[in-house]
């Protein structure tokens, strides 16, 4: 396995090795901008629509940090990598994607976690909230989400305040 280092300036065999950037298939110029050990800011600002401005301030990215640390966690006692399928939009890209205009998404306080299906979902909600249960954290959102092509991901939120604790399972 391949040791994860903090260095902007990786080989390229090195950046194409990390797990969770392998399992994406994707690269841009952000990719080498570490959140955490595992997850980079360019996992978190991806998205379809690259003629849309994403690239977030430093409150975001502090507040993307703070996930990362609870998806250390799920990645760890998961035991392999976690893909995200969205994380930080800016107020343009939540329109363009249908965000509600209030969406934690905007503040980078949100990530959406893609899923094999509902067993896998159902495992990672399990994680997390046991995790929050035991280090005595709190979460602001995690939901179960399913869309009509029937792909599930679980989109989990943490706030630097004010977490509500919500969890819920939406069909789109």
């Amino acid at each position: 396995m391949t040791e994860v280092t903090t260095n902007s300036k990786m080989q390229l065999s090195e950046h194409l090795a990390l797990p969770s950037e392998a399992a994406l298939g994707h690269s841009n110029e952000l990719d080498g901008s570490r959140l955490s050990p595992h997850f980079t800011l360019g996992e978190f600002t991806k998205s379809n629509h690259p003629e849309i401005y994403n690239i977030p301030s430093h409150v975001a990215i502090e507040n993307m940090k703070r996930i990362c640390g609870w998806l250390e966690v799920l990645r760890d006692r998961y035991g392999q990598p976690i893909i995200i399928n969205s994380g930080y939009r800016s107020p343009q890209l939540n329109k363009k994607v249908g965000g509600v205009a209030t969406s934690n998404h905007v503040s980078g306080c949100a990530v959406d976690i893609r899923c094999s299906g509902a067993e896998q979902a159902i495992t990672f909600a399990y994680i997390l909230i046991d995790y929050a249960r035991k280090s005595q954290s709190n979460f602001d959102e995690l939901f179960i989400e399913k869309n009509k092509y029937g792909r599930y991901w679980v989109h989990f939120a943490v706030r630097p305040k004010e977490n509500h604790r919500k969890i819920a399972f939406l069909n789109g």
